[in-house]
């Protein structure tokens, strides 16, 4: 949780420099929000768009090697993935000053959090999410067996840390009943762990593009799905129909067994309560940053809906 306190303070002018010192594009730079790294928008003179992302300084070349062989893996397999760019010197890692910097391929789209959420989006977005925890079941790579703070299997530690952040004491309840009781051991893989409506891209009522995997981490396979259902979940009058049409699509592609069925909707809640309490945490840390906080009041009006189940 050191992380926000070395997030890179670059400003635009500097990330096109960047991209032109290392990437040979002269471009213009765009910032876009992100947790604990810096994200920017670049185009270049042609009009093509790429993506410089410049890495926590204490975040480790290790995972981001993981992340370029997880990209390059999908590269053939799904369509809807970005894949790594290479330098004017060939290398995929490159460093400025205390970060790391690599340039992505654009996706275009617009944020699933910006889009009307129909059925057939909310399939499309299941059999999206199937066919990349598919195309995922056999990859690997050592950087990504992690001890990390967002992963699901770390949720009733985060929760026992965090809750006492809330100062919500009717929230702080709802939070601690999220708490996880597992009687059987789950399948695990290599997860994107991140599709939160920010990190998908849609165009109508198709999923173009799921991207960032700066949360990738080896846990619970049925946790990705869980994920991405926690945000379809926020401010659903009924969030368990919505919740079915992406569970609906992803089994067209990936099956779920027995277990991860039954636990579906608890890891849900998992997910939003690891949420809120991160975010308690973060805030003191960050008060000036909003993207921290840009799901909370969602989250808070909709848990009290997923109280059972």
């Amino acid at each position: 949780m050191q992380l926000l306190s070395h997030t890179p303070g670059f400003d635009v002018e500097s990330a096109s420099r960047i991209a032109e010192k290392m990437f040979g594009r002269r471009a213009r730079a765009r910032m876009l929000p992100s947790e604990r790294d810096q994200n920017f928008l670049l185009t270049d003179e042609a009009g093509e768009k790429f993506v410089l992302k410049i890495a926590n300084a204490l975040e480790l070349r290790e995972l981001l090697e993981a992340q370029n062989a997880a990209m390059d893996h999908l590269r053939d397999l799904v369509s809807f993935c970005p894949h790594v760019v290479p330098a004017v010197d060939g290398e995929l890692i490159r460093r400025e000053g205390d970060h790391y910097v690599r340039l992505v391929t654009y996706l275009p789209g617009k944020r699933l959090a910006q889009a009307t959420h129909s059925p057939e989006l909310l399939r499309d977005l299941g059999r999206k999410l199937g066919q990349l925890d598919r195309a995922l079941a056999d990859f690997d790579h050592p950087a990504v067996h992690r001890d990390f703070h967002w992963d699901l299997a770390n949720g009733n530690r985060v929760i026992g840390e965090s809750a006492g952040l809330i100062e919500d004491a009717r929230v702080r309840e709802l939070v601690l009943k999220c708490r996880l009781e597992l009687n059987t051991d789950l399948r695990r893989s290599v997860i994107h762990g991140d599709a939160n409506d920010y990190n998908v891209l849609v165009d109508g009522d198709s999923v173009v593009g799921i991207i960032d995997f700066g949360d990738m981490v080896h846990s619970w396979t049925a946790g990705n799905l869980a994920v991405a259902l926690a945000y379809i979940a926020l401010g659903k009058d009924d969030p368990r129909a919505a919740a079915a049409h992406v569970i609906n699509g992803y089994t067209e592609e990936f099956p779920l067994a027995v277990e991860e069925r039954a636990v579906l909707w608890k890891l849900l809640r998992l997910r939003l309560a690891m949420s809120v309490c991160l975010a308690a945490y973060q805030l003191r840390q960050r008060p000036d940053n909003e993207y921290l906080a840009i799901s909370q009041r969602a989250i808070v009006e909709t848990l009290p809906k997923l109280e059972h189940g």
